[in-house]
C-alpha cells in the first residue's frame, strides 16, 4: 500500500519536479472554477446560528456568482428562521460579497471583508423585521466572516511546501479563482 502511494506520489509529482530540474519556471498559479469551489462549499451547509438567544438562522448551500472587477464573490444563500419565540419558521434570503484569504495554519481559503447586500426574511412579522433591518447585516457579516470555501488536503500542497511555495494571491475571475504561487515568508 505505501509503494502505491509513494508511486501515485513520484507520479504526481514528476511534471514539477521535471520542470524544476530543466530549468523552466515553476507554475506561478493555478485555477478553480466556480462549479468546483460550489461542490466543495456545499458540503459545509446547513450552518444553524443563534440570534439574541432566542431565533435560530439555519444557512443553505449559497449559489456563487464571481465579482471579478471587485476581486470579489457574491453568495446568495437560502435563510431560515426559527427558534422558540415564533409560531412558524420563515425562509428567506442572505445576499452578501465578500473576498479571499489563504490561511496558512490549516491550508484554507477563508472568507473576508464579507458585506451583507441584503437580509430578506419572507412574511416576518413587522417587529421581526425591523430588528433583522437593524442587526441583520452585522449578524451576517459575524456569520460568514473567515467562512471556510475550500481547504487543501495535505497531499494538495506536500510539493509546493518542500519546494518553499504556498498559496499567495488570490483573483476572482469570471471562471472562478486563480490562486498564485509565491514563496514562504
Amino acid at each position: 500500500m505505501q509503494r502505491r502511494r509513494f508511486l501515485l506520489s513520484a507520479a504526481c509529482a514528476a511534471p514539477l519536479l521535471t520542470t524544476a530540474c530543466s530549468g523552466r519556471a515553476l507554475p506561478s498559479q493555478f485555477s478553480m472554477s466556480t462549479q468546483q469551489l460550489q461542490t466543495k462549499l456545499a458540503g459545509k451547509f446547513p450552518k444553524t446560528y443563534p440570534v439574541a438567544g432566542l431565533l435560530q438562522l439555519q444557512l443553505s448551500a449559497p449559489a456563487l456568482n464571481m465579482l471579478p472587477d471587485r476581486n470579489q464573490i457574491r453568495a446568495l444563500l437560502p435563510v431560515l428562521l426559527s427558534g422558540p419565540v415564533l409560531k412558524q419558521s420563515f425562509p428567506g434570503k442572505l445576499d452578501v460579497n465578500f473576498g479571499l484569504r489563504y490561511e496558512a495554519s490549516d491550508r484554507t481559503l477563508r472568507a473576508q471583508r464579507v458585506q451583507v447586500n441584503t437580509l430578506q426574511i419572507d412574511e416576518a412579522p413587522e417587529a421581526l423585521s425591523t430588528m433583522l433591518a437593524t442587526y441583520g447585516p452585522r449578524l451576517g457579516e459575524q456569520m460568514l466572516e473567515n467562512l471556510v470555501l475550500y481547504q487543501f488536503a495535505e497531499k494538495d500542497l506536500a510539493l509546493a511546501d518542500t519546494m518553499g511555495l504556498q498559496p499567495g494571491a488570490i483573483t476572482v475571475t469570471a471562471q472562478g479563482l486563480s490562486v498564485a504561487v509565491d514563496r514562504k515568508k
